[in-house]
């Protein structure tokens, strides 16, 4: 595989109201608040929507990072005229969304649709704390295509307290995120593909000692971002593929998981041995994928729809680089395998500070029209796509151009439909495809993992505690890999763990699967 741009990162975005702001503006595992906020385009109350001339207002929507304006770009124009409704749009930064996201909710922004990266714990916090608006109603009024599109099992998944706050956007592919490797790095060292994690910090020894990449005192081995603790392949290495996994029955957080002291000491022995990132800390999003494109790095974890950008800037940086993702490491034990997905990627909802929820909804509802939303997502027959062989096939560059950024729109989707229009969307690049290929068809169906919890309903203690816990986990680890906590202090920290809702969360979670496991 060879060649990459940017695309959004399809890590969850996560948020809660005012209560969890203070807890959520000190973590940020070390990048910086400010300089992440200021990534967004304005939202005070000075660009508030306005009335245009004719009898539908103008809808004030604000959505998930893009780089590309949204106002701007082909699909706005489409969804205007079909709708009828004009937009105006603002986006979350790409880095550290959930603290503009609090900061915006907690201020009551007149959003009349705001979509996040889904993370159901935050989006009920929401939901109790009264802050978004009972959909239920206006659908049954003014939703009848938002009923076909959305199942009536995605539905009753985002109700809370018997009542439905959100819109999902369902996930059509299980695996996200693996480890790139430069493979034509290995061939200058002399190694094959890593399969066990032996094997992969050998690779990134001789990537160090031998310097195939030619950057010298810039060298780097393995890059990651800095709130990227649980490095995906490598968690499955130690049996921890997914944030809870079975342990002798039970579904266990990864902090309190017996094999955690073991992961942490191989990450932190890659991290001391100058072989990942020292900056990792620091490391941004788009700082980790610069080294990697750049020509500076030999590995890098990260989503299969980045890959595209990636390539693209690898391609001018070292034309003649190769590249391809480490397939499903074997840890000391034995174990191995991927956190496979269920579920939704994204969710929308009405906030209870929308001027005009019964627009929203009406808008929702044209969006989700058969062919308005078939021409949204894949364009026209002929022009952006064709049919062959009964798969849809993306027509490029147009379809890039033109259709590339259509999922940034989407308020739902078509549930039956969607999963066949979405593979033009994964064939809009043939690096993307490959990449897409080799984590999800190419994986073995026992090295894909279910994350049982993408499928569990609502469950009020786990939703509460969850983000508190996932950034106090996520914090301590970092903490661990590079140096500045000791593993002796790991009891310590799993009292307070459990303590703060991690033994509340633990007794509702598995109250709930072991009826349903």
């Amino acid at each position: 595989m060879k060649q990459i741009t940017k695309k959004l990162s399809l890590a969850a975005t996560t948020f809660v109201l005012a209560g969890s702001l203070a807890a959520c503006s000190s973590n940020n595992n070390g990048n910086g608040n400010d300089a992440a906020a200021s990534n967004a385009p304005s939202a005070s109350a000075d660009t508030a929507a306005t009335e245009p001339a004719g009898n539908l207002p103008t809808l004030k929507r604000l959505d998930v990072f893009q780089g590309e304006d949204y106002a701007n770009y082909p699909v706005a124009k489409l969804l205007e005229e079909k709708t009828g409704y004009k937009m105006q749009y603002d986006m979350l930064p790409q880095d550290n969304p959930a603290q503009k996201l609090n900061l915006l909710m907690a201020s009551g922004e007149p959003y009349d649709i705001v979509t996040s990266y889904i993370d159901m714990a935050l989006y009920s916090d929401y939901a109790k704390k009264g802050a978004l608006v009972d959909l239920t109603p206006l659908i049954d009024q003014f939703g009848p295509n938002i009923k076909n599109a959305i199942s009536q099992q995605s539905m009753d998944a985002l109700k809370v307290d018997g009542k439905l706050y959100g819109i999902p956007n369902i996930i059509t592919y299980p695996v996200g995120f693996g480890i790139l490797i430069r493979t034509d790095w290995l061939d200058k060292v002399g190694l094959q593909m890593p399969t066990t994690t032996g094997e992969f910090q050998a690779a990134l020894q001789a990537f160090k000692d031998k310097d195939p990449g030619g950057a010298g005192s810039q060298n780097v081995p393995f890059t990651i971002k800095g709130d990227l603790p649980m490095i995906d392949d490598l968690v499955g290495a130690f049996g921890m593929p997914n944030p809870w996994n079975e342990v002798d029955g039970q579904l266990v957080p990864r902090v309190l998981d017996p094999a955690f002291p073991d992961y942490v000491k191989y990450v932190s022995g890659l991290y001391s041995g100058g072989l990942l990132d020292k900056e990792f800390v620091v490391n941004k999003d788009a700082t980790a994928k610069e080294k990697f494109s750049s020509g500076k790095a030999g590995a890098i974890a990260v989503h299969w729809a980045d890959i595209p950008g990636i390539a693209d800037a690898l391609a001018k940086a070292a034309p003649d680089a190769k590249f391809a993702y480490v397939p499903a490491l074997k840890g000391p034990n034995g174990k191995s395998g991927f956190g496979a997905n269920q579920g939704f990627d994204r969710l929308s909802f009405i906030p209870k500070s929308s001027k005009h929820p019964e627009d929203a909804v009406k808008w929702i509802n044209a969006s989700l029209e058969p062919a308005t939303f078939k021409e949204v997502a894949i364009g026209v027959e002929g022009t952006h796509f064709k049919v062959e062989n009964g798969s849809y096939t993306p027509i490029l560059p147009i379809f890039n151009d033109e259709r590339n950024l259509a999922n940034n729109y989407m308020v739902g989707t078509d549930e039956a439909n969607y999963p066949q229009y979405w593979q033009a969307r994964v064939r809009k690049n043939p690096v993307m495809f490959e990449a897409f290929d080799s984590l999800n068809n190419k994986t073995a169906d026992s090295d894909k993992i279910l994350n049982v919890l993408s499928v569990a309903p609502y469950l009020e203690n786990y939703s509460k505690n969850n983000l508190k816990l996932e950034t106090m986990s996520g914090d301590y680890t970092v903490k661990l890999i590079a140096g500045s906590e000791k593993l002796d202090g790991l009891g310590d920290f799993q009292k307070k763990f459990n303590a703060e809702g991690g033994e509340a969360s633990a007794k509702e979670v598995n109250d709930w699967y072991k009826t349903n496991k």
